[in-house]
């Protein structure tokens, strides 16, 4: 006889869902590690998209999703989300913005956000005052998912721009969603998929 409780089961999708969002928060953040000034706050492409400014801007996400929506405001402030900043200032870092500085209010961001995760059920109610009006009101089961696939795409975002710096990918060597291709092998697989992009579009190889 199944002896479980709703409860039970509601507890037991909650600890999964933080444990993704605790594991893309880690990706994004780990993409810094090893980088010097430039490289971490450098555009690598024409959108501007930086290392940096990722995180700053998913640490700025957190807060807002995981203490205004639900009344439990984190008690920091961002110049760079008031009215007139600039465009796009939550995506980039100021010379006078340090590194340690923005990693801090990640690690804020992710406690305080845990903090609220595991004090409400996932069923309990907020408002996103910046959605549209017919979808505003929300669970904290729709905001944890909507979180979690946000840093999983600005963890991607990270990867490549991390890839066009130094070369490397995913969490590094014994990553199991790399496979185990070494450096040359990778070259001649890039080789391959280049062919057959070529031979697809009718080019010359």
């Amino acid at each position: 006889m199944d002896t479980s409780r709703p409860d039970d089961d509601q507890d037991q999708q909650k600890a999964t869902l933080l444990l993704y969002l605790q594991r893309r928060r880690a990706d994004l953040a780990g993409k810094l590690e090893g980088l010097g000034e430039y490289d971490l706050r450098r555009p690598l492409v024409p959108s501007g998209t930086n290392l940096l400014g990722l995180v700053k801007h998913v640490a700025s996400v957190q807060l807002e999703y995981f203490g205004e929506v639900f009344g439990r405001p984190g008690e920091r402030s961002f110049p760079w989300l008031g009215e007139d900043a600039e465009p796009e200032a939550d995506m980039w870092a100021t010379p006078n913005e340090s590194r340690d500085a923005i990693l801090a209010l990640h690690h804020f961001s992710a406690a305080h956000s845990d903090a609220t995760i595991e004090a409400l059920p996932l069923d309990a109610r907020g408002t996103v005052p910046w959605w549209p009006e017919e979808r505003r009101e929300v669970t904290l089961h729709t905001v944890l998912v909507h979180v979690i696939s946000e840093i999983a795409q600005h963890a991607g975002h990270a990867d490549i721009l991390r890839e066009l710096i130094d070369g490397s990918i995913g969490r590094g060597p014994g990553d199991p969603n790399l496979g185990d291709l070494g450096a040359e092998e990778r070259a001649r697989y890039a080789s391959r998929v280049e062919a057959a992009a070529r031979a697809a579009a009718g080019m010359p190889g």
